[in-house]
Parts: structure tokens; C-alpha cells; sequence
């Protein structure tokens, strides 16, 4: 009897060594990953996404402005934000966030430029280029009447005529690539295809093409290589 109670106590107590071992292992993996969690949540990239997650989740501040840099724990700021108070609420944020040893404030306080604003330039060369076109085409008008009546008097151009001149044209002028582009003239309406790299290729094989001698039209089948 009292041997088997032996046995039993013994067996508990290593039963209770275990639990305690156990409990004592579970604790070490507990703080380890404390551990990794403080030491990742101070990296930089940690901080920066704990910046911009805190930014997100404030009523003041519009995250979306703000662009957010970490670089040895300093945060960078920058952007362009609407008032004073939301500029002063991103800086405090970056400040009061773990990890975080200074702030470089770059925000700038200001209107944010309409989305339509970004085509003005666009707009503008658009319309630039169509006033030039049209200038051009009045050009050509005029010079295509004074053709005619230099027909009158008994001067013919053939059509032949016109795509050699063309080509030998094509061929000396500066910024076109003669030999890319294909010309064919049909009762004086030249018609241009083949590919050019830019649209000023494009453009100056157009102007040369309506300058020269013979030419009523032209019908552009250009396109631009990718």
C-alpha cells in the first residue's frame, strides 16, 4: 500500500513538473513574439504603414493627400492638403506614432489643382496645331486656285510628275523619312501612307506634299510606328 502511494505521488509530481514546464514555454513563446511584433512595428516600413493607417483613420486628415516616407525611424511628410489645422493634424499623428524619432514636415498648405487642370497644356497645343492646319489648308487653297489658272494657259502637270517631284522632295528634306513614306497621286490628289515615328514626321511630310507644284489635295494614310 504504501509503495503504490509512492508510485502515485511520484507520478503526480512529474505530472506537475510537466504542466509547469509547459506553461513556462508557452510564456517564453508568448514574449518572443512580443518581441518580433515591437521590433517589426518599429521598422520602417512598420512605421510608415502605422503613420498612414492612423491618417486613414482620422476625421481631419484626408490620407490620400499625404504621402508618407520612413527612412532610419525619420518621417517624411509630404503632399499638398487644404488648411493649416489638417497640415498640423498629420504632423502630430506622425509624432505621437511608436517608433517614430523625428518628423520632416514638407506639406504644403494650398488648392489642389483641378483634375480638368492637368489637360490644359494639352488643350492648348491642340488648339495650336488646329489654327495651324487651318492656315495651312488656306494656303494650299489659294495656291491650288493659282494652279488652275496657270492651267488655263496650257501647263499640265501629270500625276507622275507630281510623285517624282514628291519623292526626290522627300528625299532631301530635312526631318522626313523619305523612304518610309509611299506616295501616290491620282488627277493631282496625292495620297500619302507608310509610317513615320513622331507626329512632327507626320505633320512636315503633310506641309511638304501640300507645297509642292501640281497638287489639288492630300489625303493622309500616315501612322505613327508604336
Amino acid at each position: 500500500m504504501v509503495r503504490m502511494m509512492l508510485l502515485n505521488t511520484t507520478a503526480g509530481t512529474r505530472l506537475l513538473e510537466e504542466e509547469v514546464m509547459q506553461q513556462r514555454l508557452a510564456i517564453l513563446i508568448s514574449a518572443a513574439s512580443l518581441a518580433i511584433t515591437a521590433a517589426c512595428s518599429h521598422s520602417d516600413a512598420g512605421i510608415t504603414t502605422a503613420v498612414k493607417a492612423k491618417m486613414a483613420a482620422d476625421s481631419t486628415v484626408k490620407a490620400s493627400e499625404i504621402n508618407v516616407d520612413t527612412h532610419n525611424r525619420v518621417v517624411t511628410l509630404n503632399g499638398t492638403v487644404g488648411s493649416e489645422a489638417e497640415k498640423d493634424r498629420a504632423v502630430l499623428i506622425a509624432r505621437d506614432t511608436s517608433g517614430v524619432t523625428s518628423v520632416v514636415d514638407d506639406i504644403v498648405v494650398g488648392s489642389k489643382p483641378a483634375a480638368t487642370a492637368g489637360s490644359y497644356e494639352q488643350k492648348t497645343e491642340d488648339a495650336a496645331h488646329d489654327a495651324k492646319v487651318k492656315t495651312e489648308n488656306a494656303a494650299h487653297e489659294a495656291k491650288v486656285k493659282t494652279e488652275k489658272a496657270a492651267d488655263k494657259t496650257g501647263e499640265v502637270i501629270t500625276d507622275s510628275a507630281i510623285t517624282t517631284d514628291l519623292k526626290t522632295k522627300y528625299l532631301a528634306e530635312p526631318g522626313v523619312p523619305g523612304l518610309d513614306i509611299h506616295v501616290e497621286t491620282n488627277n493631282g490628289i496625292v495620297t500619302l501612307s507608310g509610317n513615320v515615328k513622331t507626329k512632327a514626321e507626320m505633320e512636315k511630310a503633310m506641309s511638304v506634299a501640300r507645297g509642292t507644284h501640281g497638287v489639288k489635295r492630300v489625303v493622309n494614310h500616315m501612322k505613327m510606328a508604336a
